[in-house]
């Protein structure tokens, strides 16, 4: 027994060194980190410069769509990240390769929630929750590029999740710009049409993973 122990333990630890260094991951899902205080100057996130895209997958095909940041900050102390926090509008949630009157209202007023009443919770549910969120809890370097520790709040639930980023720091400027990452969305409650959650769904079901890649400029 012992024996197994220990042979489960490396092989878990060859698989999460393993995940850390894929260009595109799934974020194995933990408790949130501790937040320390950050103490430095702080950049004010730039809300017209900065954006989330994202990519949904299902078995005949898949969507791509953005969504805005309503305000946020990044701290730096020695030319170094040590904290930040960035607030997501969820009512921003937009359909970029679908047409107007084509399926793109539909498709968006279904991500957000804001159709018929036994649908809202389906998705998002941006009038319940019409704000998620990120926080900073620390950056590592990984190369020539960054791995960046955070949490992230959606619908009021916290999970610690990590993605590598290309950093970029100068006297009056800070961009993040984050490797494309693949999120499990039913750890956050975004259940609907998963096939890991509804076993008899078939050949309807939507990927649990979505693809995120995200693109922030924060100014002094």
């Amino acid at each position: 027994m012992k024996k197994s122990l220990v042979c489960l333990t490396l092989l878990l630890s060859a698989f999460i060194f393993s995940c850390k260094k894929e260009k595109v991951e799934t974020n194995d899902i933990e408790q949130p980190n501790e937040i320390t205080n950050a103490t430095g100057t702080k950049f004010n996130v730039d809300t017209k410069e900065s954006i989330i895209n994202w990519t949904g997958f299902k078995l005949t095909g898949k969507h791509n769509g953005t969504i805005h940041l309503k305000e946020g900050f990044i701290s730096l102390k020695d030319s170094i990240i040590n904290g930040g926090r960035f607030f997501i509008d969820m009512n921003t949630i937009t359909v970029t390769d679908l047409k107007a009157g084509d399926g793109k209202e539909d498709l968006e007023n279904h991500l957000k929630g804001t159709g018929e009443n036994e649908k809202k919770d389906h998705f998002f549910n941006v009038k319940k929750y019409p704000t998620s969120d990120f926080k900073i809890t620390k950056v590592e370097k990984d190369g020539d590029k960054y791995i960046v520790f955070g949490n992230l709040s959606i619908k009021g639930i916290t999970k610690a999740v990590n993605f590598p980023a290309t950093i970029k720091v100068s006297d009056d400027e800070i961009s993040i710009n984050s490797e494309p990452l693949r999120l499990n969305r039913t750890y956050w409650n975004v259940n609907y049409a998963s096939k890991s959650i509804f076993a008899d769904i078939g050949d309807k079901f939507i990927s649990d993973e979505i693809e995120v890649q995200v693109y922030v400029k924060a100014k002094k």
